[in-house]
């Protein structure tokens, strides 16, 4: 039982990446996992249960990531690469980052999958503020540079790379990492 409720979440998550929230339906999952409407419904009554099961599903791992992150012993230049690395080749070419899909979407979600996705942006966010903050106190990046524009700065370069690639191809993807990994070069 619960290895088909993973299966529909994971679904569910692979659908907002290539769709987004709005755009998917039960009848998708079905089809695809070849099971009824009934049976993903026993699982999720509404789809904002599933959407919820989603975003908790992204907040765990993007806490692994933290947690991982955190851990290594790696100096604070590397921890900031790998975790935009980390971003940027989470997903397939024709992917994007299921937070950003469900972000385009948020005013269209209903109101607890609002709240969720509001709390995983708050996490991602904050993420990339500690790691910048450590690249600053080691001086990899300028410590002059407002931590919280950095950090959103980095993400959201790494992010519309992510929706620029699903249009022209990799060699965007590419190029705006390579940018932003001589950007975090000791100056």
């Amino acid at each position: 039982m619960e290895n088909r409720k993973k299966q529909i979440v994971d679904l569910a998550l692979k659908l907002i990446q290539q769709k987004g929230f709005v755009a998917f339906s039960y009848d998708d999952i079905s089809k695809q996992l070849g099971v009824t409407k009934a049976s993903i419904h026993y699982h999720f009554e509404k789809k904002e249960d599933l959407g919820v099961a989603v975003t908790e599903r992204i907040l765990l791992k993007l806490q692994e990531s933290l947690t991982l992150i955190k851990n290594s012993p790696a100096p604070a230049e590397e921890k900031l690469k790998q975790f935009i690395e980390q971003q940027a080749q989470r997903f397939e070419c024709i992917e994007i980052c299921p937070i950003s899909s469900l972000q385009t979407d948020y005013e269209s979600l209903p109101t607890a999958v609002q709240e969720k996705l509001k709390e995983v942006s708050r996490l991602e966010l904050r993420v990339m503020k500690e790691l910048v903050a450590e690249a600053q106190a080691a001086n990899v990046i300028n410590s002059s540079d407002d931590v919280n524009q950095v950090a959103a700065t980095l993400l959201s370069s790494v992010k519309g790379a992510l929706l620029y690639r699903r249009v022209l191809g990799d060699n965007v993807l590419a190029e705006v990492v390579n940018q932003l990994n001589r950007f975090l070069r000791k100056p």
